[in-house]
């Protein structure tokens, strides 16, 4: 793959991780999951167990263009420090597989809420409860290293020639963006208190500093590519 390709490739894959993300996370996993009532949580899990699946096939569809992201913008920014796009591509991969990991209790939760039958409801309700926490909470230490990618990524932006420099300093307040939300969410005790204000302040500052870097790769990789 040649930079004009890269360009390309990363500005699709960062569109696409958008669209499969915002769908299974937004549109399916958040309308079914009601974190104070198990009853409710297994029973949409049981009566839309269809949705459930695509919901899943919709983070895979994520996961697998997040994984060429880190092969693509390699090639975007290696040319302006190879060593900081090398660290800034390894803490990409390691977001990758710490929601793969994360993925796994979803896929867990598909299958045994594919046959009940015989199945103690009570005990139904705790495991998927239980695989439901340890999705968030593995899912949270990988935005965390998301959030480090991006201040790299930030940082590989502003010193780049091609790159905008204000699209590095957006990158770099979407970065603080999940380094705030996640460290909050793993150690502060009084997170569920605060967690509208912050969910809000990583939704925008993310939105905006990872869009306006998918626009410009999109542009760019159109331009290069005619």
């Amino acid at each position: 793959m040649n930079i004009k390709q890269a360009f390309l490739v990363s500005g699709i894959s960062y569109l696409l991780i958008f669209i499969s993300g915002f769908y299974a996370n937004f549109a399916i996993l958040e309308t079914m999951v009601v974190p104070s009532n198990a009853g409710v949580t297994v029973s949409n899990f049981l009566k839309d167990h269809s949705g459930l699946g695509w919901g899943i096939v919709g983070f895979l569809a994520m996961l697998v263009f997040d994984v060429i992201l880190v092969f693509s913008l390699f090639l975007v920014t290696k040319k302006v420090n190879r060593k900081v796009t090398m660290v800034a591509s390894g803490f990409r991969l390691l977001h990758a597989i710490c929601f793969a990991m994360a993925l796994m209790c979803l896929i867990e939760i598909y299958q045994i809420t594919a046959d009940t039958a015989g199945l103690d409801m009570a005990s139904l309700q705790q495991s998927v409860m239980y695989l439901l926490q340890q999705f968030d909470k593995i899912w949270t230490w990988g935005l965390l290293l998301f959030g480090v990618h991006l201040a790299f990524l930030g940082y590989l932006s502003i010193k780049s020639d091609i790159i905008p420099k204000g699209i590095g300093y957006l990158l770099l307040l979407a970065a603080i963006g999940y380094l705030v939300d996640s460290s909050a969410k793993l150690f502060m005790s009084t997170y569920l208190d605060y967690a509208q204000i912050f969910e809000i302040l990583v939704v925008v500052l993310g939105v905006v500093g990872e869009l306006s870097f998918t626009i410009f790769l999109l542009i760019k990789g159109f331009k290069k590519a005619q």
